[in-house]
């Protein structure tokens, strides 16, 4: 999905991560905050992440969600190529069930941040919410969102455990 008033952009390193990131796009489209996913390998395509985070700011993008499995470069590649703000999303991996992904993602040297969220369905959704509320400092209609997602995870909280 590519958005022309897209703020956040959702990318990931193949097809099958996108069953961990629709959950990020499944938030932003709940607080109806505008996005674009692609699929851009900081491996098979540098040249395509290249393009995508260089470009990003100037296209309107004001965060970018990172999702990667495995050796997981693409946050830290995104990050290295653009001064807006990157979440990673590790991805669960077969091999190590994410924990190589997210270590891979929350290991990045000092000057280089990315912000690293839990592994799986879990850190794409915070990822989102996170993402709404940098958002939100600027956009009054996406705080008002955040507190009303906020208050439906209150409200979904039952008093009676019976």
């Amino acid at each position: 999905m590519t958005n022309r008033d897209a703020e956040v952009g959702i990318i990931m390193g193949s097809q099958s991560d996108w069953e961990t990131m629709k959950n990020a796009a499944d938030t932003l489209e709940t607080l109806g905050i505008p996005f674009e996913t692609k699929i851009v390998s900081a491996h098979r395509t540098p040249d395509r992440l290249y393009e995508y985070a260089t470009h990003a700011a100037a296209r309107g993008l004001k965060v970018i969600i990172a999702g990667a499995g495995g050796a997981a470069h693409l946050p830290g590649m995104a990050a290295a190529m653009t001064t807006l703000p990157v979440l990673g999303v590790p991805v669960e991996s077969k091999a190590l069930k994410g924990m190589d992904s997210l270590l891979s993602i929350v290991q990045m040297p000092g000057g280089v941040p990315v912000g690293t969220l839990a592994i799986g369905k879990a850190g794409a959704i915070n990822a989102a919410l996170l993402a709404g509320q940098i958002l939100a400092l600027q956009n009054g209609a996406y705080a008002t969102a955040i507190n009303e997602w906020r208050m439906r995870q209150t409200d979904a909280v039952a008093l009676d455990p019976k």
